[in-house]
């Protein structure tokens, strides 16, 4: 059922946001596929999109050796991190609080004067920064188990992160260029950018964040989730403002 809340533009979006919970990676990027069509190309939630649609069918499609250690759970780690991406944005077309990392991105989806590549990195700071510590902690519950710096969970952890720094500079650059394959935008802004925030050492925060959240409870945990929330936002801020 639409929300009332919900533009009528963006109510086929939040139609696709709002469906059943994606269980399988394949469903995850057919999902980030629909989106893309709906989007249009001045809506900047259509480029953090459409780079989080390539970054995870570069790791769906790469696996380390040929094989991950651990598939089952990176797997299900991935379902659980793009819900948290769907549940956002589903969150915010319908009117609903949603974490105030996510509010810098979609509050500036029409601006002008912002690079494809900012809006980019704004949403992947707001999607690892904010939630890749609850994914990883929802599915380690799911799962019943705790990964350790030795196991192959964590083993990988770090080997997605050599993919996306592998895949990041080049995903970036195919944004900035236009329906002709030329360079539309700034190329030379995504060193300056990626120098300003790195995706490796977020996802290793991350990582610990989960950790640190483990063992907190009630308002204690409230407080630590706020805190992360607004330097979140700061961050997407600063990137979107960058020249």
């Amino acid at each position: 059922m639409p929300a009332a809340t919900t533009s009528p533009a963006d109510q086929p979006i939040y139609e696709f946001v709002n469906g059943p919970v994606p269980a399988t990676i394949v469903e995850v990027i057919v999902r980030m596929q629909a989106i893309d069509a709906l989007l249009p190309a001045d809506d900047g939630l259509k480029w953090f999109n459409r780079l989080y649609l390539m970054v995870t069918q570069q790791v769906d499609l790469h696996p380390p050796d040929g094989e991950w250690r651990s598939p089952a759970w990176l797997t299900r780690l991935d379902v659980v991190f793009a819900g948290l991406y769907f549940g956002a944005v589903a969150g915010f077309l319908a009117g609903r609080s949603v974490p105030s990392a996510w509010n810098v991105l979609f509050e500036a989806r029409y601006r002008t004067g912002v690079d494809r590549i900012q809006f980019a990195l704004a949403g992947m700071n707001a999607h690892i920064n904010h939630d890749l510590a609850l994914a990883l902690l929802a599915t380690n519950a799911e799962l019943n188990l705790v990964p350790s710096l030795d196991g192959p969970e964590f083993a990988d952890y770090q080997s997605v992160n050599g993919l996306l720094n592998t895949v990041m500079p080049s995903a970036l650059t195919m944004l900035a260029t236009d329906a002709l394959g030329e360079c539309a935008q700034d190329t030379g802004k995504i060193g300056r950018l990626l120098a300003f925030w790195n995706i490796c050492s977020a996802r290793e925060l991350a990582w610990d964040f989960a950790g640190h959240l483990r063992i907190l409870a009630g308002p204690a945990r409230d407080v630590a989730l706020s805190a992360q929330g607004a330097l979140t936002g700061a961050l997407s801020r600063a990137i979107l403002a960058a020249a």
